[in-house]
């Protein structure tokens, strides 16, 4: 319900692409400024900053319950938070090592499969090996420009984590609903990461900048992303939805020429194109269902 105040004209609704624009840009700004703060605080740390500030404002948004938090709940929490952890810090790794727009695709491998998988049609093969040679060229693996092997596992890997995400998180989001669910998620994330952080100097947060563009970036990324995509979520159909967020490998390539100076050649940026198309591809032909937002 939407409060307006008394003899004032209640203003409009944004549109839900924007949300879902906005939503995207969140993602790739928050990320541009974790790029900023990994040489200050590490991988570690970074993570932890996200995490931290995060999941404390999605609990403050999400006000999760904790009663009738049984064993199968319980599980579910940990599974989700366990693989955001490990997304957030292959994903932070992939971004120290190759331009961001190159880490977002190779990261964009997970829900394509996701998408693809099981299918039988030939289209959909088609979609998958145009994604395959877009993720290829992309990562520089035709000689498109430089390869870092670390860059390139981490990219796939986070991934992988997103893969695991989409499949798991609808449970939970079910069990304990979408703000709360996250919100939990978030916060047993947050525990994983402690002793990644502890091991890594972990002094090293504790700068009055530091916190403060932790704090951003955790309001990007986990905050503002997340209610946007979330308000969206519930006016746009799917397929849509899915269409917009495919979007994100060239918006990140985009921000990080932009603020970060990165240059990719010509054939990573057709890779990263490619990506896009097949995600698009996948989702006008076939729409998946879309039941969380990406964990970015």
């Amino acid at each position: 319900m939407r409060l307006a105040w008394p003899g004032r004209p209640e203003r409009p609704a944004a549109p839900a692409t924007a949300l879902v624009l906005g939503g995207v840009v969140g993602l790739e700004g928050g990320a541009v400024v974790a790029a900023t703060v990994i040489p200050h605080a590490g991988i570690a740390g970074t993570v932890m900053l996200r995490l931290g500030f995060g999941s404390a404002g999605l609990i403050a948004l999400g006000r999760p319950s904790l009663r009738g938090l049984d064993r199968r709940a319980m599980s579910q929490v940990i599974a989700v938070g366990s693989l955001l952890a490990a997304h957030h810090l292959c994903f932070y790794v992939a971004i120290h090592k190759l331009p961001l727009g190159i880490a977002v695709t190779l990261e964009f491998a997970g829900p394509l499969t996701v998408a693809l998988a099981g299918s039988r049609r030939r289209l959909d093969l088609l979609w998958a090996l145009l994604a395959a040679a877009g993720v290829a060229g992309a990562a520089g693996i035709t000689g498109g420009g430089r390869v870092s092997l670390v860059g390139i596992v981490s990219g796939l890997g986070a991934g992988a984590c997103w893969a695991g995400y989409i499949v798991v998180f609808p449970r939970l989001a079910s069990d304990r609903g979408r703000g709360g669910g996250l919100a939990l998620a978030t916060g047993w994330a947050a525990l994983v990461t402690v002793p990644f952080w502890l091991a890594s100097d972990p002094g090293r947060i504790f700068t009055w900048r530091t916190l403060l563009l932790g704090a951003v970036v955790a309001l990007l990324c986990d905050v503002v992303s997340y209610s946007l995509q979330s308000e969206a979520l519930g006016r746009l159909p799917g397929s849509l939805f899915s269409i917009l967020t495919s979007t994100e490998p060239a918006v990140g390539a985009l921000f990080g020429l932009i603020a970060l100076g990165q240059q990719v050649s010509l054939l990573q940026w057709c890779g990263m194109l490619a990506v896009v198309a097949a995600s698009i591809g996948a989702t006008v032909t076939r729409p998946p269902p879309v039941e969380a937002p990406p964990p970015g």
